[in-house]
């Protein structure tokens, strides 16, 4: 059996120059990878655009697999980063309205791009890179389960970290399915439907309180 190719990079760079390399080659990958695709992407064509050899290409990334996990560490990165953001600002703001401000900026960070994140949601799963990425959504869990912590009193789910788990799933496919349709990007529209979606889930029905309500039995609190 072939063994995956390496996604990761073979050095990082340390002095202020190395990162300038690194950053060329990396924004020259994101927009050949937007004009030709993934087929007709490849790492001379790379070093090229960059303005690189591609032995200096090399030094950094062993093939372009590696080249796409970077990318999309470092979109995922980004991401986190507006989420943690926002999620501070409106810590204190009213349930619905950190909701919707929160699931807004994940929305605006995907479509940041949209062209260069459809190419890296289909091709990530495929060249192996995923643990950059999912390390980084599991912080972005981590983040929003802290938020979840202090709404205890608001909020339904008793589970709060399958709460988080569920939540940043969920808004995460939303925004990933709407790089598929030119309509919904930046539509408020699936904003609203999307915000419903989850205030839904947090709040407590009508006529219960926030502490008897999920899980209603003792087998479903020992499932969840």
């Amino acid at each position: 059996m072939r063994a995956p190719p390496r996604t990761t990079p073979r050095k990082q760079p340390r002095q202020r120059r190395s990162q300038q390399t690194v950053d060329a080659i990396l924004e020259a990958a994101a927009r050949i990878l937007v004009s030709h695709g993934y087929d007709g992407a490849n790492t001379n064509r790379i070093a090229a655009a960059a303005g690189v050899s591609v032995g200096s290409l090399y030094q950094y990334f062993p093939n372009k697999e590696s080249l796409v996990a970077a990318l999309a560490a470092k979109r995922a990165e980004s991401i986190e980063a507006t989420l943690e953001t926002r999620i501070a600002q409106v810590s204190r703001a009213p349930l619905a309205e950190a909701v919707r401000e929160v699931i807004r900026a994940v929305f605006d960070a995907h479509a940041a791009d949209p062209e260069l994140q459809r190419v890296l949601i289909e091709q990530v799963p495929r060249v192996g890179g995923m643990r950059e990425v999912d390390a980084s959504e599991l912080h972005a869990r981590d983040v929003v389960l802290e938020n979840l912590r202090a709404r205890r009193a608001e909020i339904a789910p008793r589970n709060v970290e399958l709460a988080a788990f569920v939540i940043t799933r969920s808004v995460r496919a939303l925004a990933h399915g709407a790089l598929t349709r030119e309509d919904l990007i930046g539509n408020d529209k699936l904003l609203d439907e999307a915000t419903a979606l989850v205030l839904g889930y947090l709040r407590p029905q009508k006529g219960t309180s926030s502490k008897n309500t999920r899980p209603t039995n003792a087998r479903q609190s020992q499932m969840m």
